[in-house]
């Protein structure tokens, strides 16, 4: 018989949210929310995918004997990750947590692919531009891009076609990793998703709880991981900000856990560690 998706953790508190740099324990009736410091473990008939959430928008996947990075960032702090065969940019704010030219330099096997939007070709002169809806192979591994944009208006505001997000599927599995965007419709059609991540706290209200929940109601994911979502992390640690943004955020991740009880299982990777 085909083999059946799994989801495991390597085990930890049962429920354990990051809160100003602090491990506060955070169990509530009938939610699975759970901090993940551990892999997220996915079986598939060709093997095991292996997912690590790294920081803010970046995360590395392993599947077999391959190494893909979604948005590699030197404040991810990558000394000790292994080389890519695959990258994946969604946005090219050169220098930023998006398209980061040291992360990938740093972390590149020679020829190895780098998929980037267009608007990334003067960081990566030989970046495999796809845009929107486009799809090509990459060995085992297919890319999808999705479009990724803004309909709320005010600054930042993320313009159709500029950016992207990709599906990614390995092993017959659909990964989501939806980049800056709001819940679009391209995004609310997409149909037998295994595991999404999705921006959330957004400026100007974009993609609040609420906006993230009733996405991921629509699109129906296994397993859904808020990222990209704290916003004023970069300043806290050089001293800027509001010193209770890392609380407001957690609390933020809190309330998407409530808000799909018995709906999808819902992650909240520890994205922010204290530096």
């Amino acid at each position: 018989p085909r083999p059946q998706t799994r989801f495991t953790r390597v085990p930890e508190a049962a429920c354990v949210l990051l809160a100003c740099g602090l491990l506060v324990v955070a169990c509530a009736a009938g939610i699975r929310a759970a901090m993940v410091t551990a892999d997220e473990r996915m079986a598939t008939p060709s093997g095991e995918i292996v997912i690590r959430p790294l920081a803010h928008a970046s995360v590395r996947i392993d599947f077999a004997g391959r190494v893909i990075y979604v948005d590699p960032w030197s404040g991810a702090g990558l000394e000790q990750q292994p080389l890519a065969d695959l990258i994946v940019v969604t946005d090219a704010d050169a220098g930023a947590h998006h398209l980061d030219p040291a992360a990938i330099r740093r972390l590149r096997k020679p020829g190895a692919p780098v998929v980037i939007p267009a608007s990334g070709l003067a960081v990566v002169p030989d970046g495999i531009v796809m845009n929107n809806d486009a799809r090509r192979a990459f060995g085992n591994v297919t890319v999808e891009a999705t479009a990724a944009y803004d309909v709320t208006p005010g600054a930042p505001f993320h313009a159709k076609g500029v950016a992207n997000g990709y599906i990614l599927t390995l092993g017959g599995k659909r990964l989501l990793f939806a980049g800056v965007t709001e819940c679009v419709p391209e995004i609310r059609v997409l149909a037998n998703i295994d595991v999404a991540f999705l921006p959330m706290n957004l400026p100007n209200g974009r993609m609040t709880p609420s906006a993230v929940a009733a996405c991921v109601r629509t699109m129906r994911p296994k397993v859904a991981y808020p990222y990209h979502y704290d916003q004023g992390y970069i300043g806290r640690l050089a001293g800027r900000g509001a010193p209770t943004g890392g609380a407001d955020a957690a609390e933020s991740v809190r309330s998407l856990a409530t808000l799909l009880a018995g709906v999808a299982e819902v992650r909240a990777a520890d994205w922010y560690p204290p530096r």
